[in-house]
């Protein structure tokens, strides 16, 4: 256990100095909020090498930092929500054993995006933003597919063996 909380903290730092560069270096594709989600390599890495709670766990750390440093409450209002019921989703995914990790982590993109819609939604009371759902499944859907296939080299590179 001692070994899986001392990954943890070097997961989280990790996942955060992604963050940090997903914040320094904007990537302006015409579409507000669209970002490459480089920290969940690390969350999908630690759902895969450490389990479920550890993945929670290091994710809602890098969030809250995150949150901290880069973008604010409100910025933790919508990360928190997207993190935690994406992984809560990849976790129940990768127990089916049917999907591939590039698969998992797709999904896990597109429920993130759900999440956040759903805090946008809240915060304007307004439904109407989900209008922007599907550009959201298709960014997502993409993002997460490619930050699978980095999170799969990692994985079968290093030996990672599931939880």
């Amino acid at each position: 256990m001692a070994k899986k909380v001392a990954f943890s903290g070097v997961f989280a730092a990790c996942a955060l100095i992604f963050s940090y560069v997903e914040y320094m270096v904007p990537i302006n594709i015409g579409v507000p909020g669209i970002k490459p989600g480089l920290a969940n390599i690390v969350i999908i890495i630690a759902l895969y090498g450490l389990g479920v709670k550890y993945a929670l766990a290091i994710n809602i750390v890098r969030v809250i930092m995150s949150a901290l440093l880069f973008s604010g409450v409100l910025g933790m209002a919508f990360g928190l929500t997207g993190g935690i019921l994406s992984v809560i989703v990849m976790a129940a995914l990768l127990k089916l054993d049917i999907f591939s990790i590039a698969g998992i982590s797709a999904v896990g993109g597109i429920i993130h995006n759900m999440g956040q819609l759903l805090v946008a939604a809240i915060v304007i009371a307004d439904f109407a933003v989900f209008y922007y759902f599907p550009v959201l499944l298709i960014s997502g859907a993409l993002t997460g597919f490619f930050v699978g296939l980095l999170a799969n080299i990692v994985i079968k590179r290093g030996g990672i063996k599931n939880g």
